[in-house]
């Protein structure tokens, strides 16, 4: 492990580099070079995944907490060599990640007592300073550039009272999945699991495997959205039963008790449980119109209806003319969709992405079911020969992922309430939150978390143009208007 190197930053940051060195697997790899699929090489184009959490200060001096992460680290590796390796690309045009044990690089950063968790955890607009809780180095770094760069970077910052372990890895590598269980598998080993049984299957054999190439301009592929785009963020909170109280009204199983809501009321108390009461009053007095839904697709689930209440409401906040189409992007796992299915575990991306239209009209003004309804049909059919579908067409036509809201009307819902993220125990307790990092951010990009509390709340990261925001948050009229 080399010896770490003394870095700074620039005067305007809040965080300044203390070390950074190379972690190498303590183990040397056997596996050999896999195959980028055709779920993994649209991803060159995006940002690498910025995803981290937040803890409290452990009950041990900061050099003990280094010397256990990088040692963790370093274990972790050997059993998800990939992390450890570089993009390679071979005469052919094909992308291969080659497990070389090259190494992934880790970043000691302070705040010099300027940040505190209160400062993180703070109500309104995700602070600018999480920004900084990621390497520097990989900041709007795109995913092709892991033929040059570490695959993964972990970066370990201190604050007052605290410590945010943040992980910047190539999106063309992993998905959502295989990056919380690389995460789970680094806190169970840094804090002495003896058996640890989630292990990742590199097996490449499945349909996602195709001979098409990619064909990439010189020097690699841009991110297809305007990072420089000004935006507004802020982590709205669900709880448990909120959620549970939608899902009944989506399915016209309505409680007695949502009943009629003061507008008042609900600018005065400012919370998200609120902003679900609001759907709840809105669909109570709605429910003999827009009564034109044929419940075609059986129950509506809870996420479905989360999902359906946000479409709605930033819909209605962006101002659109009634005529327009808004569409609504949903970022799917297919293992399990798959025949013969792909293991849990397996290493890799293996998502695609579900498109749903409708018009600004209809997504403002009819009833929660039938917006929901919408979503669920397309998730339902979204089966074995609909991702072989989605695989023969990317097939045929290679092409990176158009990432971000190029009509001004669109959602596109990435991450997942079901991914273990508060499950990152690395010794001295769980997570205080979840946040994200500046990649892969635009207009209307929405990132789902499981809430610290468990048992069915949901977090949503919501990422939107200034107007759009604040009209969100000023007007309650919006979520329980009827039009």
């Amino acid at each position: 492990m080399p010896c770490p190197t003394a870095f700074s930053t620039s005067s305007s940051s809040l965080t300044s580099v203390v070390s950074k060195c190379v972690i190498v697997p303590d183990q040397k790899s056997t596996l050999g070079d896999l195959k980028l699929t055709v779920s993994d090489l649209p991803m060159l184009s995006v940002h690498y995944i910025q995803k981290g959490v937040l803890f409290n200060l452990p009950p041990f001096p900061i050099e003990t907490l280094l010397s256990l992460l990088k040692l963790g680290l370093s274990q972790t590796l050997s059993h998800f060599p990939p992390l450890a390796g570089r993009l390679v690309t071979d005469s052919n045009g094909h992308v291969y990640i080659a497990c070389n044990d090259a190494g992934a690089e880790f970043f000691h950063v302070t705040a010099n007592g300027n940040l505190f968790v209160s400062d993180v955890l703070a109500p309104g607009h995700t602070p600018d300073c999480v920004k900084e809780f990621y390497p520097f180095d990989f900041d709007r770094t795109v995913s092709y550039s892991a033929h040059f760069k570490p695959i993964l970077a972990v970066q370990v910052t201190e604050l007052a009272d605290g410590v945010f372990v943040g992980c910047a890895v190539c999106h063309s590598v992993v998905d959502g999945t295989s990056f919380w269980n690389f995460f789970n598998f680094f806190a169970e080993l840094c804090r002495g699991a003896n058996k640890i049984n989630k292990r990742p299957d590199f097996t490449r054999d499945s349909a996602l495997i195709s001979s098409s190439v990619l064909k990439l301009p010189e020097g690699g592929p841009e991110v297809t959205f305007d990072a420089n785009q000004p935006l507004l963020e802020r982590v709205f909170s669900f709880s448990r039963e909120a959620i549970q109280k939608l899902k009944a009204t989506t399915n016209k199983k309505r409680s007695s008790d949502n009943g009629d809501i003061n507008a008042v009321e609900l600018m005065g108390k400012q919370s998200n449980d609120t902003y679900l009461k609001s759907w709840l009053s809105s669909n109570n007095n709605n429910n003999n119109k827009n009564n034109q839904n044929d419940n075609k697709t059986g129950e509506i689930s809870s996420f479905q209806s989360l999902c359906a209440l946000l479409w709605r409401a930033v819909t209605r906040a962006r101002k659109l003319p009634s005529q327009k189409t808004t569409t609504f992007k949903m970022a799917v796992n297919v293992r399990h969709r798959l025949e013969p299915k792909l293991d849990a575990y397996y290493f890799g991306n293996a998502i695609q992405s579900i498109v749903t239209h409708a018009s600004v009209g209809d997504v403002s003004s009819r009833d929660p079911r039938w917006i929901a309804d919408q979503l669920s049909v397309n998730v339902k059919a979204h089966n074995d020969t609909m991702v072989r579908r989605f695989v023969g067409d990317w097939a045929s036509n290679p092409k990176c992922f158009p990432l971000g809201n190029f009509d001004g009307a669109t959602i596109t819902m990435g991450s997942s309430p079901r991914f273990p993220m508060y499950d990152n125990d690395f010794g001295w307790g769980r997570p205080l939150a979840v946040r994200s990092g500046g990649a892969n951010k635009f207009d209307g990009k929405i990132s789902a978390f499981p809430g610290r509390e468990g048992t069915g709340a949901v977090d949503l990261e919501v990422v939107l143009s200034p107007q759009t925001m604040l009209a969100l948050e000023s007007d309650s009229e919006r979520l329980i208007s009827t039009s």
